[in-house]
């Protein structure tokens, strides 16, 4: 089973840390609506709540899966919160009830499953759980490491009066510690969550080896080609 590495602390200042305007979420539940159609969607890493309260009061049925307890308590302590069945979970194993018309995973949260075995197996697991055509959908960066010069591990990708971030690389084993201090009230908070990063032609095989085929992948929600100069992809697989 993956770690857990968002705890209470990490919990209890997620959305604020990671506010999206609300004209990106809206672009993102548009996104989910079209792709869920009639039928029910599940959602991988559910988390706080940010995508799947928005999502539900679009009048899409879901139900999510997370590993952290503290996440989810964040989730069930807002309006409509509670009406979201929740299983608490690795999401590249754990099982729920139903056959869905669309699994998805947004905010790189397919990177919080640190080898690929597990991220295989994350496929494999969206597959069980969608009818046959349904889709699974995955949002995830592009990291900048053709920027890297050679020998180098470290890359900023924040530096703010109250926030720096750097990743720390393992181009070999796509391998990452993303690194958070926080600056506030004259403390240092750090956060250091481990990722892998996974290429979209390695997505691609992992879908086809979970018996799906890549259907659509754009360069961000507005479905902008996916190019050499994209900085994310939102791809989405379609079972057989």
């Amino acid at each position: 089973m993956m770690e857990d590495h968002f705890g209470q602390a990490v919990a209890a200042r997620y959305d604020e840390r990671t506010t999206s305007t609300a004209e990106v979420v809206d672009a993102i539940v548009d996104v989910l609506v079209e792709q869920a159609g009639d039928g029910p969607a599940l959602e991988f890493g559910i988390g706080t709540g940010r995508i799947a309260l928005p999502l539900s009061a679009r009048g899409v049925s879901l139900r999510g899966i997370d590993l952290s307890e503290a996440m989810v308590g964040r989730l069930r302590a807002k309006p409509g919160g509670d009406t979201i069945d929740v299983t608490i979970g690795d999401f590249a194993t754990a099982k729920v009830e139903g056959a869905y018309s669309l699994v998805y995973l947004v905010a790189n949260t397919i990177m919080n499953l640190t080898t690929q075995d597990e991220q295989v197996a994350c496929f494999e697991n969206a597959s069980a759980h969608l009818q046959s055509g349904g889709r699974f959908l995955i949002e995830v960066i592009v990291p900048g490491w053709q920027r890297l010069p050679p020998g180098e591990r470290f890359q900023a990708f924040d530096v703010s009066p109250n926030h720096l971030g750097f990743d720390e690389i393992d181009v070999v084993t796509q391998a990452s510690v993303s690194h958070h201090y926080w600056i506030e009230d004259g403390r240092v908070e750090v956060f250091s969550p481990p990722f892998r990063y996974v290429w979209p032609a390695e997505l691609d095989l992992m879908a086809r080896i979970a018996g799906m085929s890549l259907r659509e992948r754009w360069g961000g929600w507005s479905r902008d080609p996916f190019t050499a100069e994209s900085r994310r992809h939102v791809s989405v697989w379609e079972k057989h």
